[in-house]
């Protein structure tokens, strides 16, 4: 079975944020990245080259593969900066409702910028999704 690409790395948070050339863009990212230092108690940690995550807890499929995954995470990416969250929290639905203009994938929130969405109910996101998270993942 194949090795898990994306693991937690001794590479700087700072230097990741440093190198977003966008000003806009870096102070999102800084202000997500409190947020999530904030509601997972866990302090910033790359994974990989481009992924700040949070925390972490280690999963099982039916598949038999394994691994490691940040609790929270987030990467700037080309068009949009992707938080990586478990969307099958219960309240997930109602507050993607009220959070404002993002996309959605499996379990990845999309987002331009955090001045189109509403910081309160994204804050309230990350922390059921940990929250569910640590309660699916126990460990």
């Amino acid at each position: 079975m194949a090795e898990n690409k994306t693991v937690p790395t001794d590479a700087s948070v700072r230097a990741y944020f440093d190198a977003i050339e966008d000003a806009t863009r870096r102070q999102d990212c800084e202000t997500i990245a409190a947020m999530m230092e904030k509601v997972t108690g866990e302090p910033p940690v790359m994974w990989g080259p481009g992924i700040v995550g949070f925390g972490s807890y280690h999963y099982t499929y039916a598949s038999g593969r394994e691994g490691d995954a940040p609790l929270a995470g987030f990467a700037s990416r080309k068009g949009d900066i992707s938080i990586y969250l478990s969307c099958d929290a219960p309240a997930q639905d109602a507050l993607r409702e009220r959070l404002g203009r993002h996309k959605m994938g499996k379990s990845c929130l999309y987002v331009r910028c955090l001045a189109d969405v509403d910081q309160s109910v994204l804050q309230q996101m990350v922390a059921d999704a940990a929250d569910d998270t640590r309660k699916r993942y126990p460990g």
